[in-house]
């Protein structure tokens, strides 16, 4: 590859900017060789068209898949809330922003402990059923019930009143303050389903498309619903997922046209896609969280030295150069990305250290035991091969690692939060209190480390309520440390969004906190004419 075309992929892949583009090419005397219209991003239509199957080549999809919203696990699941098929009462724009879907409009009383949210008129259910205060209580409410295991129980807890002022108005009171609330209305886990649902793989929503055929794990095909209450999206006629959990067959459908889009291509080869003529790389700085979570209360991570050992064990920088090719950023064993606003991003960076992984092993008195780390790659792409990298680097600290290789089907199932360490990942959320209640608190049915730490928890309750921006930010870079210092965690590297799909697909500007798009690709994306 000439200079020029190494840093013209930079430029292309977002990895220097336009100025520090050119400048370079100046000082290498080669500027007057760079095609103009190289130094302009690409630019997606600004009239949407209408037409056409949308094909996915998806990693993320199981044969014991359930549609039930409170029991979703994967990709697949959750991207048939963000109205695909069904939708949630908020949206997450491109921005972060959260604005409304089908609520009309939403505000909080002085204090923020009680919120309003007014619905749409007329939006209906895929059986017709107009949708009414009742369904959104419902739907909402169910996640309390302590005998669902809701992953997102958590999150919706701190509702003490579910209050219906007539059929298109519903009143939260929380048991405290809590600005950030409508963010936990967008969660892909609280699409509004029909009030008394009982048959949820019937898949009844109001989203802008309709199962026409579902094959769990295996294949989805869904026609636009034609009264769908949003004019502006649900572009296509149909929408095809096909569930590949190989890379490579992914990346070889994109190829070959039997595919239009594909979540997560290699990226160890992801640049040469930008390269071919009819296909497009789409790399969004994001918040894909690659975790190695630890069973805090089984031994031996029960141990916060054998944690600490192995977070000081893994060359967090070899991982992002080989598993991420430099699609992504170091992580620092908390999950509140650099995106996310109150990131503690002037945090100390936690390197690769031998020699404290080698003293907080021998704190623990465990010299010589042989870890265990169960991995997939059904967690991300690249895990095993991570997981492996990961045993090579903690021999030089006296660390065994035995990787055990899991099979993808069933992952999710058997192996995340049941096996003592495991890989797993976690879309960046785009607030604290937003990831740090669904996973972190002691009582997240989604903690999947089973943490608990008194003062996190009382910090995540005075955080939540406090409307000092000051104070605020203080109060989660305290908790950020904690769960970096004290947590169950490993979380190295943290990876962007990177999807790839032919150039016939457009799109704006795609979301970073999940994703294709924050999982709305089939809502937002179209054809070319």
């Amino acid at each position: 590859m000439t200079t020029l075309e190494k840093f013209q992929d930079l430029y292309r892949e977002g990895k220097i900017s336009r100025r520090e583009f050119i400048r370079t090419m100046s000082a290498l005397g080669i500027a007057a060789a760079v095609s103009p219209a190289l130094l302009s991003k690409p630019v997606q239509a600004a009239t949407p068209k209408k037409g056409g199957r949308l094909r996915i080549g998806l990693l993320g999809g199981s044969t014991s898949d359930t549609m039930d919203p409170a029991l979703f696990n994967d990709v697949y699941q959750q991207m048939t809330s963000m109205g695909f098929l069904r939708n949630p009462l908020v949206e997450i724009d491109s921005k972060g922003n959260a604005i409304p879907d089908l609520a009309e409009s939403f505000e909080a009383e002085p204090g923020a402990k009680t919120w309003v949210f007014n619905l749409r008129k007329g939006v209906e259910f895929s059986n017709g059923k107009s949708v009414d205060a009742d369904d959104v209580i419902f739907s909402i409410q169910r996640h309390q019930d302590k005998n669902l295991a809701s992953q997102i129980r958590s999150l919706v807890n701190p509702i003490k009143a579910f209050k219906k002022d007539g059929p298109y108005r519903v009143i939260f009171e929380l048991e405290g303050a809590n600005a950030d609330f409508p963010y936990i209305m967008a969660e892909t886990r609280t699409p509004i389903v029909p009030a008394g649902t009982t048959n949820f793989e019937a898949v009844i929503g109001t989203g802008g498309y309709k199962i026409v055929d579902y094959e769990p794990g295996v294949r989805t095909l869904a026609k636009r619903n034609p009264n769908y209450f949003k004019d502006n999206r649900a572009h296509f006629d149909e929408i095809e997922v096909i569930i590949m959990a190989d890379v490579n067959a992914r990346t070889t459908a994109l190829k070959t046209g039997q595919v239009d889009v594909i979540n997560r291509p290699d990226r160890k080869t992801a640049h040469l896609l930008g390269r071919v003529p009819n296909l497009q790389l789409i790399n969004v700085p994001g918040g894909l969280l690659y975790t190695f979570p630890m069973l805090t209360d089984t031994p031996p991570y029960d141990n916060n030295d054998v944690r600490m050992a192995l977070k000081y064990s893994v060359d967090r920088q070899e991982l992002l150069d080989i598993i991420l090719r430099g699609y992504g950023v170091l992580g620092n064993d908390h999950p509140i990305a650099p995106i996310v606003k109150y990131s503690a991003t002037d945090m100390p960076q936690r390197s690769y250290d031998p020699d404290k992984a080698k003293f907080h092993l021998k704190k623990a008195g465990l010299e010589g035991h042989t870890f265990k780390l169960h991995t997939s790659d059904a967690a991300f792409d690249g895990a095993v091969d991570a997981a492996v990298l990961w045993q090579g680097h903690a021999k030089k600290a006296g660390i065994d690692i035995k990787v055990v290789k899991e099979p993808v089907d069933g992952y999710w199932d058997n192996v995340w939060n049941k096996k003592g360490w495991s890989a797993c990942f976690w879309f960046a959320r785009v607030t604290c209190d937003w990831m740090f209640t669904m996973a972190y608190a002691a009582e997240a049915s989604a903690n999947d480390m089973h943490w608990k730490h008194d003062l996190f928890n009382k910090l995540l309750v005075e955080a939540r309520g406090e409307l000092d921006q000051n104070r605020r930010k203080a109060l989660y870079g305290d908790m950020q440390a904690i769960v970096s210092n004290e947590g169950g965690v490993a979380i190295p590297i943290i990876a962007n969004m990177v999807d790839a799909a032919g150039k016939k697909v457009k799109f704006d500007q795609p979301a970073g906190n999940q994703e294709l798009d924050g999982l709305r690709i089939c809502e937002r994306w179209w054809f070319a004419s």
